[in-house]
């Protein structure tokens, strides 16, 4: 029996004001769950996400792949980009509805461009569509970088939790396939195992705002057959890569009360042993999501900042001279 984990008081309190942890998503209730998942996350205007003039923002038909921009108004010349991969777990959320956060809380203090992209979901597309999508949106970015004034040697992989599963997976199929060569890779809770087999899996089950029947329910959606299956490529999953040498550098973030704990940790203890640049933070009592559950909390505001100084230190080490990061 695994013991309950720790839980951090604000967190607690904003999982109680929303009614305590959601029902586990089964297969069976997995076409109401998107619905009602594309009815919390709809999809703003253009405008909406401009806010105002204070951001540049436009769509973009990448090679059949939709991916929406945005960038500082004020940034001047050729900036940074982040090539951002949203979560849902592999089944849910959409390109436009994280941008707003990513932009004020990423783009606007360094100085950066967000290029979101918007692969298709699961289980109507399974691997390898989506990551397939990600290498093209990445590869069209690249190609047009005078276009969208964004610099193809400094764009950085992010994404969070099913999105950083494929942030990574995109970075193991770059360095085995060729293509754009990524700056970095910001993993945020990234999705990484199909197995389901951890510690912190067993844990969090029951506990977690996605638990270990929901993450069940979304690999088997995405992977169908090969689920679980003894010889799944590492692109699909990247826990199961074994050779983890020659990526970009990472930074990773996970909560410790949360079921994808142990496979962050694990990933970043791999890079490590194959001579990986590796940033890693356990933020303590965090469950997944702990940001978007509680965005004022103090445990995410030290997250929050921490990603952005490890996006600072990386890109400032470009020897370019471009607009520098951060006022």
């Amino acid at each position: 029996m695994e013991t309950e984990p720790y839980l951090d008081p604000e967190l607690a309190a904003a999982l109680a004001a929303r009614g305590g942890v959601p029902a586990p998503l089964t297969p069976g209730g997995l076409a109401a769950w998107q619905r009602r998942d594309a009815e919390r996350r709809p999809r703003p205007t253009l405008d909406r996400l401009a806010d105002g003039g204070r951001f540049e923002t436009a769509e973009h038909d990448a090679d059949g792949v939709a991916v929406v921009s945005g960038r500082p108004a004020e940034a001047d010349g050729v900036l940074p980009a982040l090539l951002y991969l949203h979560g849902g777990g592999l089944i849910g959320g959409n390109a436009y509805a994280v941008l707003p956060r990513v932009l004020r809380e990423l783009a606007e203090p360094l100085g950066l461009t967000v290029l979101s992209v918007e692969y298709p979901l699961a289980p109507a597309a399974r691997y390898p569509a989506p990551l397939h999508a990600c290498r093209t949106a990445l590869r069209w970015a690249a190609a047009h970088a005078g276009r969208l004034r964004i610099d193809p040697d400094r764009i950085v992989l992010a994404g969070k939790s099913a999105g950083g599963g494929l942030a990574a997976a995109l970075a193991l199929l770059l360095r085995d396939r060729g293509g754009p060569a990524p700056y970095g890779q910001l993993l945020l809770s990234p999705m990484l195992d199909d197995r389901g087999t951890t510690s912190s899996t067993r844990q969090a089950a029951g506990r977690d705002t996605w638990d270990a029947t929901s993450n069940a329910t979304a690999w088997q959606a995405a992977l169908g057959p090969l689920h679980r299956a003894p010889d799944l490529p590492p692109y699909a999953a990247p826990a199961r890569a074994h050779d983890l040498s020659g990526l970009p550098p990472a930074y990773l973030e996970v909560g410790s009360a949360e079921t994808f704990r142990d496979e962050v940790t694990a990933y970043a203890d791999a890079l490590w042993r194959a001579g990986g640049h590796v940033e890693l933070h356990v933020w303590p009592g965090a469950l997944h999501g702990f940001d978007t559950l509680a965005p004022d909390a103090a445990v995410t505001r030290t997250a929050v900042a921490t990603r952005r100084n490890w996006l600072r230190r990386l890109l400032g080490q470009g020897t370019r001279g471009l607009t520098p990061l951060g006022r």
